[in-house]
């Protein structure tokens, strides 16, 4: 059974880069305090708990959401920059950490977080620039591919205007080689 990943258009790809235009979705976000590593398995852990089950369906009773890809992480600029630009992102209190739901829920069928840090957004239609690769990630090789990214991006003449984010689209277990994982950052 395949796992739902958001759904995109691909607007342009050369080599390890994309150019996606992504459709508008709704997310499920907790803020979590640590290194890149320790935040993004808390953060997996806290919202793994909203989709197993701690929420409030509209019956009155919990109810399992389907797991998706990617886990997100989005890099604040203070500690990893682009000077132009898991879902990891740094802020300034911590990252930010968040899967995208299921298409099939609404904000109004999506069941309610009972632990009050996780977070339901809508996330509107957005533009995204996207260098793709494998292997095991730590905060040096993800500022090594945001790095990659800029230059792409300035060749290109496209202007980030969001922060750079981490997802990865694979279970812990996955071999490095055979890992999928991006660095993206939203463009005008």
């Amino acid at each position: 059974m395949a796992i739902e990943e958001p759904k995109f258009t691909l607007l342009e790809k050369d080599q390890a880069f994309e150019l996606r235009l992504y459709t508008p979705k709704i997310i499920a976000e907790v803020l979590v305090n640590g290194n890149m590593r320790e935040s993004s398995s808390k953060g997996f852990r806290l919202i793994a708990d909203f989709i197993f089950g701690n929420n409030t369906a509209q019956s009155g009773k919990s109810e399992k959401i389907s797991m998706t890809a990617p886990v997100s992480v989005e890099a604040s600029a203070e500690k990893i920059s682009m000077t132009a630009p898991v879902g990891v992102q740094q802020a300034s209190k911590g990252w930010k950490v968040y899967f995208v739901m299921p298409s099939q829920y609404t904000l109004d069928t999506l069941p309610k977080p009972n632990n009050p840090l996780v977070i339901i957004k809508q996330i509107p239609e957005q533009k995204f620039a996207v260098i793709r690769f494998s292997g095991l990630v730590n905060e040096e090789k993800m500022c090594k591919k945001i790095s990659e990214l800029e230059k792409w991006l300035t060749s290109k003449k496209l202007n980030p205007i969001g922060k750079p984010e981490l997802a990865r689209y694979n279970p812990p277990w996955t071999l490095p080689f055979l890992r999928r994982n991006e660095v993206m950052v939203e463009i005008a």
